[in-house]
């Protein structure tokens, strides 16, 4: 099949090198705004150019892949569907809220099938604690800690067109809660702060953030996350129930060392980057949109799916600016 990409930067490369080796795909098409980085791209991996979006919708694709800038998302998943090409459009669907429900409205009135790039519902470890939780290995479970702690900040450039961090960052932890736990956030309180980089509050953003999410069975999920953690990219879920717990991503890459005496676990090095820490689930999530675009597979992450982690991440969001416990009933639906 024919995959056309849209966006090379760092992820957009990525995904295009994946796809490359993808034994379903025979031919990758890339585009960007900067056309001659996309020429390099295509150069560089052996793909085909197209100079822009409308030669690249025109090349006949079998599928689209959009890893451009957030900002251009909603206008380019309408493209895919306009022109009846199955489509994956890494998060988020848009900017905002009221774009994102127009984006699910227009995809739930077609029959394009699009597909939502949350790359932790492919790795082994959260598929295995979804598994668990379903199968009632843990019992009930009553607490949940999860945390993305990246180890160095991006650019600054990248902050005003990135949504925040609830949006941005934590959202991949709102939907993962979601997809392991099959349950739903219905309050949060959330806090945040800015203790590095000047930047991040100057465009309104915190570097570290914090949120109590309350779950409709009653489950406590305390999520975390920071811009500055040096020990490695850190992302992890604890899941604590009544009869067993279970950790994700507690293995020798782990950046976390033990203060006790003798411990040596983890002794690995740990991940730099979340395309270092999920690179298999990467693989696994463009295999399943060749599934889709094989009409073999139903979407696994639908574009309401990402609805409802940005409601959460805007729940949290509007707990941080006004203080108080923010019910998901205030965001709509």
């Amino acid at each position: 099949m024919r995959i056309g990409l849209i966006g090379v930067g760092r992820i957009g490369a990525f995904h295009a090198a994946t796809l490359k080796g993808l034994p379903a795909v025979g031919q990758v098409v890339v585009a960007d705004a900067d056309a001659s980085r996309a020429e390099l791209t295509a150069k560089e991996l052996g793909a085909e150019f197209a100079p822009d979006v409308p030669a690249l919708l025109a090349s006949r694709l079998d599928g689209l892949v959009i890893a451009a800038a957030t900002s251009a998302h909603a206008e380019l998943i309408a493209a895919g569907v306009a022109a009846g090409i199955p489509t994956f459009c890494e998060k988020p669907v848009a900017l905002d809220l009221a774009a994102t429900r127009q984006v699910v409205e227009l995809v739930e009135g077609s029959d394009v099938p699009v597909h939502i790039g949350f790359q932790r519902r492919f790795d082994t470890g959260y598929q295995a604690a979804a598994e668990a939780v379903r199968d009632g290995k843990l019992g009930f479970v009553h607490h949940i800690r999860a945390n993305t702690n990246d180890a160095f900040p991006p650019p600054a450039g990248y902050i005003p067109t990135s949504g925040g961090f609830f949006r941005d960052c934590l959202v991949h932890d709102f939907d993962i809660i979601r997809y392991v736990t099959g349950r739903e956030v219905v309050t949060v309180y959330a806090t945040g702060a800015n203790r590095g980089e000047p930047f991040f509050g100057e465009y309104g953003d915190v570097d570290a953030a914090s949120a109590l999410l309350t779950l409709d069975d009653n489950t406590f999920v305390a999520v975390s996350g920071t811009r500055y953690n040096a020990a490695g990219h850190d992302v992890r879920m604890e899941l604590l129930g009544s009869e067993g717990s279970l950790a994700v991503g507690l293995d020798d890459h782990t950046a976390l060392r033990s203060a006790e005496p003798g411990v040596t676990f983890p002794a690995g090095v740990p991940h730099t980057t979340f395309m270092d820490r999920f690179r298999p689930a990467y693989v696994a999530e463009l295999t399943a949109f060749t599934e889709v675009v094989a009409g073999t597979r139903e979407v696994p992450c639908t574009v309401r799916d990402a609805l409802q982690a940005f409601r959460v991440a805007d729940a949290c969001e509007l707990s941080r600016h006004e203080n108080r416990v923010v019910a998901l009933e205030e965001i709509g639906r």
